[in-house]
């Protein structure tokens, strides 16, 4: 169906209705809003309009979306680090402690 759709209207049709939803969203209650009223003017359905609103926000964003994907990938990572490094300290603190009561076996 969303081929249907791409073929239907053009990109410029497209363009067009992606940037009245931004001119005309203050005219409205809702962003929602503002897209039904455009998509049934220019012969879409709502969804169909949103869709090229999300797909032309992404398109805006480029590398500054792929950022914040970044961003929390870079989040995890640093938490495993500090897991990690929790764990390593405690092994050091476990291994020198049966060091110790292996010397203090050997000296009985």
């Amino acid at each position: 169906m969303m081929n249907m759709m791409s073929q239907r209207f053009s990109p410029e049709v497209r363009e067009r209705a992606v940037r009245m939803v931004g001119e005309h969203r203050a005219d409205y209650g809702s962003e929602w809003a503002a897209m039904t009223s455009i998509a049934s003017k220019i012969g879409c359905t709502a969804e169909t309009l949103r869709r090229w609103c999300r797909d032309e926000a992404r398109r805006r964003e480029g590398p500054a979306g792929q950022a914040g994907d970044e961003r929390v990938r870079l989040r995890e990572l640093e938490r495993e680090v500090r897991e990690l490094r929790r764990a390593n300290e405690i092994l050091r603190k476990a291994s020198a402690y049966f060091a110790m009561a292996e010397l203090d076996r050997r000296g009985k």
